[in-house]
C-alpha cells in the first residue's frame, strides 16, 4: 500500500477492524518512511452476475427485482418477510459458490420455485403462474395435479 503523503511503497498496520456490518475491513497504517498514518478499507470483491433472459438479451443480476416477485407471489401468506429475504439470499449464495457469471432466467426462476414449494404451496403456485406463464385454468390443475402427486 502506497502512503498517501510520500507514496512510499511500505507501511505497517497499526489497527484493524471490521465495518459496516463485516461487509468490510478497516485498516489503519503508518507509513514505514514518514511516520504518518492514513486509513484502508479491504471489501471482497463480487463478481457482476448476468441474467439470460427468454429473448437472449442479457440484464444485471437485480436483488430487488428478484424479491420483489417472491413478495408478490407469497401476498397475504403466513410466509414472514425475513423468509422471503432468506430465499433471495440462499439463490444469490448458491450463484456466487457455484462461481457463475451469467445464470438464465429459467434456472433463477426454478431455483425460486424449489424454495417456495417447500415453504408456501400456495405462493409456489402462484409463482409459477408467472413464471411459467399460465393462459387459463388448465395450466393451473395441471400444477396442482403436478404438485399433488408430489
Amino acid at each position: 500500500m502506497r502512503c498517501p503523503f510520500c507514496t512510499f511503497g511500505e507501511s505497517k498496520v497499526v489497527d484493524t477492524r471490521p465495518n459496516d456490518e463485516n461487509n468490510s475491513i478497516r485498516r489503519r497504517r503508518e507509513c514505514l518512511s514518514c511516520k504518518k498514518r492514513f486509513t484502508s478499507y479491504e471489501v471482497i470483491e463480487r463478481i457482476p452476475l448476468l441474467v439470460i433472459k427468454k429473448d437472449g438479451t442479457r440484464q444485471t443480476f437485480d436483488r430487488n427485482k428478484l424479491l420483489n416477485s417472491i413478495l408478490r407471489a407469497c401476498d397475504k401468506r403466513t410466509i414472514s418477510l425475513q423468509d422471503q429475504e432468506n430465499i433471495v439470499t440462499e439463490i444469490e449464495t448458491s450463484i456466487h459458490n457455484d462461481m457463475k457469471r451469467e445464470i438464465s432466467a429459467e434456472q433463477l426462476g426454478k431455483m425460486v420455485m424449489m424454495r417456495l414449494k417447500d415453504r408456501d404451496q400456495v405462493a409456489y403456485v402462484r409463482f409459477a403462474s408467472v413464471y411459467r406463464q399460465f393462459t387459463d385454468l388448465s395450466d393451473f390443475a395441471d400444477e396442482l395435479k403436478r404438485l399433488r402427486s408430489e
